[in-house]
Parts: C-alpha cells; structure tokens; sequence
C-alpha cells in the first residue's frame, strides 16, 4: 500500500487564525507497521530522521487549540479518531492508526471523537520545539496573527524526508 496525501486550506475563521498560505497535509497510510508499540517507534524514529523533534505521546486535547510558534505533526500509532481542523465550522477527519498529518502553525484542531486506545505521536520542527497552545480567544488570536508569519518552514517533510511531501506543497 502506498501513501496518500491529501491537502486542506483551512482560511481565518474569525477566531482561529488557521493558515491561508500552508495547507493541512494528511498521510494516508504513513507508516505500515502494525497498531502499538512498534508503530509508536517507528513514527518516533521517522520524525527524529526528518528534523522533527522533542516527541510526545499521548492523545489529542479535545478543545479548540493550536500553535503559533510552531508546525506540529500527529502520527496515529493506535485506534482511530474524528479529529476537526480549522475551528468549530473545520472539516471533521477520521485518522486511523497509520495515517498522520501536518498541521501548519496557526491552524486549529481538536479530538472531536476518539475511539479508546488511541496512541498519538507528535513532534515539532526543528528549532520549534518550544511550542506554544493558543485558545481561541481575541487576545491570543492578535497575538498569534503577529507569531504565525515568522514560523520557519521545515527542512524536511516529517514522513517522507526532504524530497517529498509537504516540502514541495508548503514551498
């Protein structure tokens, strides 16, 4: 099975600055290896490759968040989750263990929906490690639209290192 992509260009919203320049990158299929530990390493070993540090695990906040000083890449390493990008009007997307997505800086996500069991890898660009959580609020929105435009770009695609991905979608 090959990967998938899929883009979404998630605008302003009003509250959730989302970004109209960096589309969502969605990876179909990441990663082959089975559902739990293995695909845990496997997604923490592809994204320390790539220059996508500090990783966690865990799951995904089920309110309304996102990051203005940082991209952030979630790899699904167990169970399945409705997870809405872009703020409350955002489309809702179903991830399975295997897929992951690129969220740009800026753009909102929440866990709309979750299945028990689910095992969540995510990491940051390089240099973007010290990433921040924004809500949506007025000040925090005024804040991050000042934040958001001075985001670097990754050196290299999270999944499929630099020739690939959202290397070539987000230039």
């Amino acid at each position: 099975m090959t990967i998938r992509i899929e883009t979404y260009r998630l605008e302003d919203d009003g509250t959730i600055p989302n970004n109209g320049n960096l589309p969502l990158v969605l990876y179909r299929s990441a990663i082959m290896t089975a559902p739990g530990p293995e695909a845990e390493r496997t997604f923490k070993r592809l994204f320390e490759e790539h220059g996508w540090c500090g990783a966690w695990v865990d799951g995904i906040y089920p309110f309304h968040h996102y990051h203005a000083r940082s991209h952030e890449v979630l790899g699904i390493a167990a169970g399945t989750a409705e997870v809405q990008f872009g703020g409350p009007a955002g489309p809702v997307l179903t991830l399975a263990a295997g897929d992951a997505v690129a969220i740009p800086a800026g753009v909102g996500h929440r866990r709309h929906d979750g299945a028990p069991g689910l095992v969540v890898v995510g990491a940051y660009p390089r240099g973007q490690e010290d990433w921040d959580l924004k809500r949506a609020t007025a000040v925090e929105r005024a804040q991050a639209l000042t934040e958001i435009p001075r985001v670097a770009l990754p050196a290299m695609d999270p999944i499929a290192g630099e020739a690939a991905g959202l290397v070539m979608i987000w230039r």
